[in-house]
């Protein structure tokens, strides 16, 4: 049952763009459409539970469906976090810690109860929930963090995505120059990109008085949506071609 992609950079840059898209898109429907944090987190992760339940149903690696699970963990993950760190006024430190504890906790059950890590050994439907459980958790923490790099940390927009991208940056030195898990770098490169898109988001969709590009919330979609299909027709073709 290989119901997940390969792991190569053609990846990465999905992963990135996806996120990134899952940020601006979650700002739009919450602030620039005026639903509201907590009423986007119910209709995004309804989006999410749908397309989660086609990926379960299908029987080898869809990239159409992959990539439309991934972006409803980003577009729900904003909100819910942005519904805790504002609604609820816990803060984007506070917020974090308690994202991060979690994602601690579902992957310490899954490494218990699976005895592994790795996304390329995932052949149950039990792993795969475990998989998607921690993606939807690690989403969500990544928007919380990169808030907090661009906002409390006095980094701004820029500064923390060069901060991100100089950490991811280190863990692709650590994967070909030293004998660190492949495991344990992956989940660091996962978390990692996006906080990455989320202050990447940011620089694109906030005004220029804001530190950002001034391309808004509609804009900045529209964009990372037409390269994130460009790479989806790309990625579909070639699997098919492998088969």
């Amino acid at each position: 049952m290989k119901k997940l992609p390969e792991i190569t950079l053609l990846f990465w840059i999905m992963k990135i763009c996806a996120t990134t898209l899952g940020e601006t898109a979650g700002d739009l429907l919450s602030m620039t459409l005026n639903v509201g944090y907590a009423l986007s987190s119910i209709l995004l992760l309804s989006c999410f539970f749908v397309s989660l339940g086609v990926q379960m149903w299908t029987k080898k690696y869809n990239p159409i469906v992959y990539w439309l699970v991934i972006l409803a963990t980003s577009t729900a993950g904003t909100t819910m976090s942005d519904f805790m760190d504002r609604t609820l006024g816990l803060g984007y430190a506070m917020g974090s810690t308690i994202l991060v504890s979690l994602l601690c906790i579902i992957l310490f059950i899954w490494h218990r109860v699976e005895k592994s890590l790795s996304v390329a050994t995932i052949t149950t439907k039990q792993g795969e929930l475990f998989y998607w459980s921690a993606i939807l958790i690690s989403n969500t923490l990544g928007t919380a963090l990169g808030d907090f790099l661009a906002d409390d940390s006095g980094l701004g927009f820029g500064g923390g995505a060069l901060l991100i991208g100089s950490l991811l940056a280190l863990i692709v030195a650590a994967h070909y120059w030293t004998k660190i898990s492949s495991i344990v770098l992956f989940w660091l490169a996962f978390v990692l990109t996006r906080p990455f898109g989320a202050t990447f988001g940011d620089l694109l969709t906030k005004t220029t008085e804001k530190g950002g590009l001034g391309y808004g919330t509609i804009g900045s979609s529209l964009i990372l949506f037409s390269m994130l299909v460009g790479l989806l027709l790309f990625t579909t073709i070639k699997e098919r071609r492998n088969h």
